[in-house]
């Protein structure tokens, strides 16, 4: 079987090879897809990754695509990638010594927080703070003031300035983070502080709350800025190693164009990503969710649940119209974040979640993950642990082997390790090896519901996009489980995260707090704002390359009826700000408001709309794949000549046993074909199981779309 897929090219293409790389490094596998925009040829395939050093699985992707396509590094146009260093230093919780200045009187920001407590005080009786990410002590302070208007209080202290440079000087603290009271409207003070420690203490790698997030909340800003300094020297030294390698590609010594996917569903150079690292901390679910909601909705689907299954973890996402959500709500591990970024919830439930047993004594899966190495039992790597992937081979449904027998797995070793779990659970085999996956099947069920029916979806209404290497092995359970429409899987379902890579335009976020209500609202400045945020936007897209003629902006804007604690963001559209213009925004916000939470105010006068944040999204688009249609199945050899391979005992019930299993061919299937289960479909990097009472159709761009018989 071949080790990558390609989309043949057109015939007569001219020579002249342009491609574009994209690449998602994930914990098991590195990804890779590969767009000769000349020709249309399309390439995919996966390598090993390598989690001592990310970059080295990433350039072992870029060598093994490039052989596959017989194309050198000169042909090369852009490449973009997908990468987890910042967010796995945060849940890893591998912060350096980070230090913290703020404004004098307001040491204890950190500590108070917010009164939150995850899952409810009901579930939560022994829940403690999580770690804070600077400790006490590295807390310094300095004088003045700027109050929320941006008019100066009191003057900025240089000498306390000072002082704290030099105090995290002499203690070899090299990376700061700064938040001084209401900086979102006069950053003045924090310039100068930065001033200060460049002059005082050169080498220190410093974050400003004005830069990372021009928005007021003093807490989540802070945290913000030092979510940002924390992941700032990683992500700098890893994007400026894979950058300098990657030239090493091209004869000519010219660098490459190299972009990082951003979380908010954009792209960024690497030369300007080490600026805002923080924008990637969703860098690699955002790339699966733009995948998956092109592909879902260039097939007619508008109501769409992704599912990106990995090694480790599962990413679940909301796709309306082919654009996934956006939230500025979202947290990395135990940190809040405020920046723009789709709206992901991520749960492990990943191939590699270790099933234990809980000290009551009953059967848990994940979060801990074996991960790629030593990895699930079947690896043979020293896994000591069952996982999700033992209990799927175990049960037949999956193959003994991944990428096409490019990795065998040792079925034996994970059939043991299942067999002594369930001899500590009292079970027999086969309930334990199908409880796992239940367990699973729910977790991921769980996640679902949260970006769904909490936020006033009706799941019944959605059709669920699975892919990356494990994503559809549960896919027929959780539309039991949800009561969902049905399941579409894209082609090279373990490549999706990589070719949503390929569809990204280069995108650029600002905001501006501007708190004002409707009634008193100033027309001009509001304009101005408008203005400047578009300005700095424009900015940045001439510093990408982008000529203005193809500049695109969107507004937005968050509003909250007086007295809320939290706003809803509503789009705002082109054109000078007045009376008219306010009405017509102040009436999306109430259509939205009943859309999240069932009521609306706006024939109750009593109940004033307010203005918060002003946002505009620079962005400067980039030419997008073409998703070919499959051979159509009509005049073609019968589908079971053509598609199937073999059959084998599969364990879909426990009651039921292990059937006799048809299992089929995916690269074979033409539009138009029907399986029905049980069955298992197969190709290169994934395989889908089809329990009995289902049935698969093959539509014209290749998806399986999977719904339950009449």
């Amino acid at each position: 079987m071949p080790d990558a897929t390609t989309q043949p090219a057109e015939t007569g293409a001219a020579a002249t090879r342009r491609i574009r790389i994209g690449i998602d490094t994930g914990g098991t596998f590195t990804d890779v897809v590969a767009l000769d925009e000349v020709s249309g040829e399309l390439v995919t395939t996966k390598t090993p990754s390598t989690p001592g050093n990310p970059a080295d699985g990433f350039l072992n992707g870029v060598r093994k695509v490039l052989d596959l396509m017989g194309a050198s590094g000169d042909d090369i146009t852009a490449v973009s990638h997908g990468t987890t260093v910042a967010t796995n230093k945060l849940l890893e919780g591998k912060v350096e010594a980070l230090g913290f200045i703020t404004t004098e009187g307001y040491e204890f920001i950190l500590e108070i927080a917010r009164q939150a407590v995850p899952d409810g005080y009901g579930n939560s009786y022994f829940w403690v703070k999580p770690p804070r990410i600077v400790p006490a002590d590295y807390v310094k302070t300095v004088g003045g003031r700027i109050d929320f208007e941006g008019n100066e209080i009191r003057p900025f202290d240089e000498q306390s300035a000072v002082r704290a440079a030099r105090w995290f000087k002499e203690r070899g603290i090299t990376t700061i983070g700064v938040c001084l009271l209401h900086s979102y409207a006069d950053d003045s003070h924090e310039l100068a502080l930065r001033e200060v420690l460049r002059r005082e203490h050169p080498e220190a790698v410093v974050s400003i709350s004005s830069e990372v997030l021009r928005e007021y909340r003093e807490y989540e800003r802070s945290m913000t800025t030092l979510v940002d300094a924390a992941v700032k020297p990683n992500v700098s030294r890893y994007v400026a190693n894979i950058h300098q390698r990657l030239d090493d590609f091209v004869s000519s010594g010219a660098k490459l164009p190299f972009y990082i996917m951003k979380s908010n569903g954009g792209v960024l150079s690497a030369d300007e990503v080490v600026h805002q690292p923080i924008t990637t901390v969703l860098s690699g679910p955002a790339a699966g969710a733009l995948g998956a909601g092109l592909i879902a909705s260039r097939a007619g689907f508008e109501k769409v649940l992704t599912c990106d299954g990995g090694g480790t973890s599962t990413d679940v996402s909301v796709v309306l119209g082919g654009e996934p959500t956006l939230t500025t709500e979202g947290s990395v591990g135990a940190y809040p974040s405020k920046i723009p970024m789709i709206d992901v919830v991520t749960v492990g439930a990943g191939g590699g979640s270790i099933a234990w047993v809980s000290p009551e004594g009953s059967l848990k899966v994940g979060p801990q993950s074996a991960g790629a190495d030593p990895g699930p039992l079947c690896y043979a790597k020293g896994g000591t642990e069952p996982t999700i992937t033992d209990a799927h081979v175990t049960l037949g449904r999956i193959p003994p082997h991944l990428l096409g027998g490019e990795i065998p797995l040792d079925v034996d070793a994970a059939r043991a390790g299942i067999t002594e779990l369930a001899a500590r659970l009292e079970l027999d085999f086969e309930r334990c090896a199908t409880g796992i996956l239940e367990i699973s099947a729910w977790n991921q069920a769980n996640a679902l519901r949260q970006v769904s029916v909490k936020r006033g979806l009706d799941v019944r209404d959605f059709m669920l996009a699975t892919f990356g290497g494990s994503g559809s092995l549960l896919a027929c359970r959780l539309v039991d489980i949800l009561g969902l429409a049905g399941v579409v899987v894209p082609q090279n379902p373990g490549n999706v995260s990589a070719f949503g890579l390929l569809t990204v335009d280069v995108k650029n976020d600002y905001v501006q707090t501007a708190v004002a209500r409707q009634h008193a609202l100033d027309f001009a400045a509001v304009q101005k704002t408008f203005d400047d945020l578009t300005g700095r936007a424009a900015a940045a897209l001439d510093a990408e390359g982008f000529p203005r003629d193809a500049h695109r902006y969107t507004r937005t804007v968050d509003l909250r009826y007086f007295g809320q604690a939290y706003e809803v963001r509503v789009s705002a559209p082109d054109g000078e700000v007045d009376a008219a213009y306010a009405a017509g925004v102040a009436e999306r916000f109430h259509d939205e408001h009943r859309a999240l939470y069932g009521y609306d105010f706006r024939d109750d006068p009593t109940q004033q709309v307010e203005w918060v944040n002003l946002r505009v999204t620079g962005v400067g688009p980039i030419t997008r794949p073409e998703l070919r249609e499959l051979a159509s199945a009509e005049g073609a050899a019968d589908v079971r000549e053509r598609a199937h391979r073999s059959t084998r005992p599969v364990c879909f019930d426990p009651e039921d046993g292990y059937v006799d299993t048809d299992v089929w061919w995916r690269p074979d299937l033409l539009a138009g074909d029907v399986v029905t289960g049980p069955a298992i479909v197969e190709e290169f990097g994934s395989t889908v199981p089809v329990h009995p009472g289902f049935v698969v159709r093959v539509d014209s761009l290749g998806n399986l779309v999977i719904t339950k018989e009449a």
